[in-house]
């Protein structure tokens, strides 16, 4: 009775073990991005103090590689002259024959409880599967241990880069060693060095000293107090200099330290415009030959060739990347149109107009870096004019830039400003640090396919992959870049290395949530999920349906919910799907975690309205960047989020001037509508908005003006709303009139009438 006790209890401990290590297996793996192969096994693998290390004769070199892990320590590496007879613990390095059916670019991991065994054709293979062990080092609590595992990835894109710019702001080297560190952790293997603009110069070139002992140094530090504080630069050695730049020998050590992790660095040195720096040191390569009065170079001034060809012959010994930027984008061409020199290219050499002109200057160039056996690389407005197909081009303006592109027939790395520019606000902007504008969150990003249906089956080789942009304007230190840049980073590295139709955005955000101990244990400032929510309402013109939707960014959120006006408790209605409604209601909502709310309520009215579906006349038509859906934009029951380009948002470039027919006279009480300012980017709210009346559609009558109380100077993301309180007057025709008294952008989702 006493054995038979025994073995049922040991019988049960072994059952508990074993389902314990398969539930902690299963439950263990969160990697970013997802391979593209993945067998989860049972037991796992534990580093010990000192591993021992073995790799095939050919690739014995590559192994050191393997000391880039947190936790894999070893002493010698022991050659291996076949696979037969291994020992049964260790490390185990193969060069791949074609037995193992691996594609080129490709890794294979396997893991049990007594090996890790690595698989790879390619050094840079071998980069990816350590990166692969890192994460997972990195996201297990116990980082000792490596679940079991049969792993087969490879990238889909072979370019996966991430820009920074350094100069709106200067940061040092050992920073950019950490960006880097955490490219490769993610499988990014292409770091974009944005070294020169208007802001400052950061690359010391020997033969032009005045770039480095003046151009990078200027007299704020924040960029936004140099721009609007008269743009002038400084000296080294100054008590209030600000700035800073990176000698060619440290340029070299971050390409080197790059190339290790698999890697390149591609430098830009901008031209023909945003080089304002250069030319109020060198002014003569200018057009009117006066510092701080020009911020493109004279195309008509032979010495401003010299000068690019002698900066760039020091760049390319330098950096051995195949690709050299030289910016392009931009340029403001006013100064060309007046000067004599410019004229005078483009008529001897029939360039037809100032376009042609900079088309001029680039091919120049890309005839220098090809002489040099490199490639030019620029932003799609290089295209201007004309450009040989070997040029590849960098999407920044939009999709559109790189869909031409490769349609033409060139390369392009696919860099949309919607979706891959990580100066935009990421979550509600209200409370935010200030950033450019615009609103790229998390999913957005992860939503991205760089291979739009409108590049043909046959031109679809050109997209050789994907880059996100750091514009810097309002990046000031460090912690900043890194608040701004993950999590998004991570997204953008499963776009590059997924295949469009093996995205998963669910999976995705499950497998983010255990990446939050790793930039814990990196010690990161990034950008924490906000506990706000977000209600949007879409309504359905058939069915005359608002479906409402409530979302947050945490992570499978308990969000309680109200329609009565009445503030949200933690017994007020679940929201677990969207619903529908066919009046108008306020929507009230808030996250709440063990009956505690976190956040702010979040507030919205879905208007079902009379003037929904009417028809509506533009006397100032919307500008063609921005047109929403058109002539239905306005009166569609639909309202527009946080962001001017979220397709709900109708731009206007002047005033803002429409007309409402309601095809007979109707008796109105009440008409609404809000507008946006963001004036980063030029979004004002209009100085005031009329309210005029007709019955003939010819004659109108004032009814009622409002002005805007919201001042211009507020940087922040604003909204107002101009309402009319009509008391039942009777009329057909209404207009409404928006002053932009600031000439800049005025944005207006839904004219609300009842």
């Amino acid at each position: 009775m006493e054995k038979k006790k025994s073995f049922t209890v040991l019988s049960l401990c072994l059952l508990f073990c074993f389902s314990t290590i398969t539930s902690f297996a299963q439950d263990s793996l969160s990697i970013i991005p997802k391979p593209s192969y993945i067998q989860e096994r049972s037991g796992y693998f534990r580093y010990p103090l000192l591993a021992e290390v073995y790799a095939s004769q050919e690739i014995v070199d590559w192994a050191d590689l393997l000391r880039e892990h947190p936790n894999l320590h070893f002493e010698m590496v022991h050659k291996l002259k076949s696979r037969k007879k291994l020992p049964e613990q260790g490390v185990f390095l193969f060069k791949a024959d074609e037995e193992d059916k691996l594609p080129a670019n490709a890794y294979r991991l396997e893991v049990d409880s007594n090996k890790i065994v690595i698989t790879v054709h390619q050094q840079e293979a071998l980069i990816y599967a350590i990166a692969t062990l890192t994460q997972i080092a990195y996201t297990q609590k116990d980082s000792e241990i490596v679940p079991a595992v049969l792993i087969e990835d490879a990238p889909h894109f072979n370019y996966r880069g991430l820009m920074l710019d350094v100069s709106r702001h200067f940061y040092p080297l050992s920073f950019l060693k950490k960006y880097i560190d955490l490219m490769a952790l993610y499988k990014l293997n292409t770091f974009h060095w944005h070294l020169t603009d208007g802001a400052g110069w950061r690359l010391e070139i020997k033969k032009y000293p005045e770039l480095t002992e003046k151009a990078a140094w200027r007299s704020h530090s924040k960029w936004k107090d140099w721009w609007t504080k008269g743009k002038r630069y400084s000296e080294m050695g100054q008590a209030n200099a600000a700035g800073g730049f990176y000698t060619q020998e440290e340029a070299r050590e971050l390409v080197a330290y790059a190339a290790k992790k698999g890697i390149t660095v591609i430098p830009e040195i901008e031209m023909p415009g945003h080089s304002e720096e250069v030319l109020a040191q060198y002014p003569h390569l200018s057009c009117s030959g006066i510092p701080y009065k020009n911020s493109e170079f004279c195309i008509g001034n032979e010495d401003t060739f010299n000068f690019l060809t002698g900066v760039l012959t020091e760049v390319v010994e330098i950096f051995p990347s195949t690709y050299i930027h030289i910016g392009g984008d931009e340029a403001d061409k006013t100064a060309w149109k007046s000067c004599e020199k410019c004229q005078k290219v483009i008529k001897d050499n029939n360039l037809g107009d100032e376009n042609g002109l900079q088309s001029y200057a680039i091919k120049r160039m890309e005839t220098f870096l090809k002489d040099k056996g490199r490639r030019l690389m620029g932003w799609d407005e290089i295209l201007e004019g004309g450009l040989p197909p070997e040029a590849t081009v960098m999407s920044w303006r939009g999709e559109q830039g790189g869909i031409d592109a490769a349609n033409a027939g060139h390369d392009v790395v696919m860099t949309p400003g919607g979706f891959m520019y990580f100066d935009s606000y990421q979550t509600n902007p209200i409370g935010q640090p200030e950033a450019m504008g615009g609103l790229l969150p998390l999913n957005k990003v992860y939503s991205y396919n760089p291979l739009p249906k409108e590049i043909t089956e046959d031109k679809q080789k050109h997209i050789l992959g994907i880059q996100a942009n750091v514009w810097t304007e309002y990046m000031p230190h460090q912690e900043q870049v890194e608040y701004m840049v993950f999590p998004r980073a991570l997204a953008l590295a499963e776009v590059g290395w997924s295949a469009p139709d093996k995205k998963n955005w669910t999976d995705f955000e499950k497998r983010l949530q255990k990446h939050y101990l790793l930039m814990q244990r990196l010690h990161l400032h990034y950008y924490q999920p906000a506990y706000n929510v977000d209600i949007s309402g879409k309504y359905d013109l058939k069915t005359k349906f608002n479906t409402v939707t409530i979302t947050s960014e945490q992570y499978k959120p308990e969000i309680r919910y109200t329609t009565d006006g009445s503030e949200p408790t933690d017994s007020s209605t679940l929201y677990v799907e969207p619903f529908s409604l066919v009046n108008t209601t306020t929507v009230k909502a808030a996250l709440f975690k063990d009956s505690i709310r976190y956040g702010d309520i979040g507030e919205f009215t879905a208007d079902i309205h009379k003037g929904i579906g009417k028809k509506i006349i533009y006397n100032n038509k919307w500008n063609d960047r921005y047109p929403a859906k058109s002539d239905t934009s306005l009166l569609n029951g639909q309202h527009g989020g946080l962001s001017y380009g979220d397709g709900e948002w109708q731009g206007f470039l002047g005033d803002f001037d429409v007309t409402l027919d309601f095809e007979r006279r109707e008796e109105l009480h009440h008409i609404k509508l809000r507008f946006m300012q963001i004036s980063g980017p030029g979004v004002y709210i209009p100085g005031n908005v009329k309210l005029l009346a007709s019955d003939d559609g010819k004659h109108f009558r004032e009814m009622q003006k409002i002005e805007n109380d919201v001042p211009t100077t507020d940087a922040s993301l604003r909204f107002k709303t101009f309402e009319f309180d009509l008391q039942g007057r009777l009329a057909r025709y209404i207009r409404i009139v928006g002053e932009n008294r600031m000439k800049g952008f005025l944005f207006t989702d839904e004219i609300v009438v009842y």
